[in-house]
């Protein structure tokens, strides 16, 4: 049993429908999570906005409920910098199986000085990584009690020019944000990749897929007040750079393929079409650096002696 139909070819603006599915999208109040729920909405699956900040999923529901009539969404609050609290927050979902889950909020910093979580890990490896790796764990029975669950983790084009470093994941030595910001994402990918090993290892029915909505500009997204507003005059200015990159609605598109599209195996890396940074979503081959199974290994054991998980994450 699996998402929507294979019956014809995939087509952003028809897509199938997932009456009845559930899907957790952390981060869905803003940027490319927003998009992603706004989407899944409409092919009128139970979509739960993850955030941490009440008012601004209110505002995100209410954006998405004007836009997409009978939508059904609802907010859990979500807090991936706090790993003691994710227990919590999935025993609020009440459900007793969830579909999938889109692993996207994450924090970006463009400037020093470095910072840290409650729990004293690096705010943004601590965020983007350990948190939805920890997170991952407590929905484990949930997505093994669905009847094809799937987990989507969303990367970053930024992660394709960097590369980990094993002995210092948490940028205690050398602490450059941008950098910073692009490890954080590559060790999220590769968690992506190595999951799916795992599961395949185990015989489990859930998939790990990986996705990533290339270039996406804020200036060449439509606006949905009050979640984000483009005025026209930074659309006009944005419209050049708009043959090589694209708006977050449109970033949003391999994401939302990765969740529904029947079609796609466990493993798989999905990114626009255009050199990899606009255009409707593809399948893309997996960069070495992010799939090789040594170093994924090693993330992982480090990983989950940070974040306290269980090395199986839950999947037996």
């Amino acid at each position: 049993m699996s998402f929507g139909s294979r019956s014809r070819p995939w087509d952003v603006h028809r897509l199938p429908s997932a009456e009845g599915r559930t899907v957790l999208v952390t981060g869905g109040n803003a940027g490319i999570g927003y998009f992603v729920a706004e989407q899944l909405a409409a092919t009128g699956a139970v979509v739960v906005l993850g955030s941490r900040d009440a008012v601004k999923a209110d505002a995100a529901m209410a954006s998405i409920r004007a836009r997409v009539s009978g939508a059904h969404v609802r907010h859990l609050r979500l807090d991936l910098a706090d790993l003691s609290s994710l227990k919590t927050a999935v025993g609020g979902l009440d459900l007793d199986h969830l579909d999938a889950v889109v692993h996207n909020a994450g924090v970006a910093l463009d400037a020093p000085p470095r910072r840290e979580t409650e729990d004293g890990h690096e705010l943004m490896f601590g965020t983007n990584h350990l948190g939805h790796f920890a997170l991952t764990q407590q929905l484990a029975p949930l997505l093994s009690a669905a009847p094809a669950g799937r987990v989507v983790t969303v990367g970053s084009f930024a992660a394709r020019s960097e590369r980990l470093d094993l002995d210092d994941l948490q940028s205690t030595r050398d602490y450059r944000p941008g950098r910073t910001y692009g490890r954080s994402k590559l060790a999220q990918m590769s968690f992506g990749f190595e999951l799916d090993r795992r599961l395949r290892a185990v015989g489990s029915t859930v998939l790990s897929v990986v996705a990533h909505p290339g270039g996406a500009l804020d200036s060449l997204t439509p606006s949905r007040p009050p979640v984000h507003v483009t005025a026209p005059a930074e659309r006009l200015r944005a419209m050049p750079a708009g043959l090589l990159v694209q708006g977050k609605d449109a970033g949003a598109w391999p994401v939302v393929r990765a969740v529904l599209d029947p079609g796609v195996r466990g493993g798989q890396l999905w990114g626009p079409r255009v050199f990899g940074l606009r255009g409707t979503p593809r399948s893309e081959p997996v960069p070495s650096h992010m799939a090789d199974p040594a170093v994924a290994a090693r993330l992982w054991a480090a990983t989950g002696e940070l974040a306290g998980t269980d090395p199986h994450l839950g999947f037996r």
